[in-house]
């Protein structure tokens, strides 16, 4: 299984840094993963529905530590590509264990130009209209 496409949508949040889109192997999109700004630095975010009782649930995950570490570094090497273009600087990203140490990811992405700054609202727009792909 690899990753062929990274999406990221940067936003101005506090905690919430941007909203992402993977497609493995040219055929299964997952959207609304999100980069989050912890105490110990840059995680991923799965996607994940409230249930009743009010806690959250993944609705889509990876089954061990080996494919969550792959899709991390892929998702954070394409963020730090796009900040890079815009002339920022990534923060601190926590470590799978947790330790807090910085870890930083490689960045083997296609050069594309840094997509417009947009509001929460608009990317959540986006990725409603692009989460329906036209199959071919």
């Amino acid at each position: 299984m690899e990753i062929t496409e990274v999406k990221v949508f940067p936003i101005q949040e506090e905690k919430l840094k941007a909203f992402v889109s993977i497609v493995f192997d040219h055929c299964f999109m997952v959207n609304d993963i999100k980069i989050i700004q912890g105490r110990d630095g840059l995680f991923i975010s799965m996607p994940s529905r409230k249930k009743k009782s009010g806690e959250f649930k993944d609705i889509a995950h990876p089954l061990n530590n080996e494919t969550r570490r792959m899709i991390e570094d892929q998702v954070l090497g394409e963020y730090e590509r796009v900040l890079g273009e815009r002339g920022e600087r990534m923060p601190m990203v926590a470590s799978l264990a947790g330790s807090g140490e910085p870890r930083t990811s490689p960045s083997g992405a296609v050069e594309r130009p840094a997509p417009p700054e947009r509001t929460l609202e608009e990317v959540e727009d986006f990725h409603l209209r692009d989460s329906f792909w036209t199959v071919t």
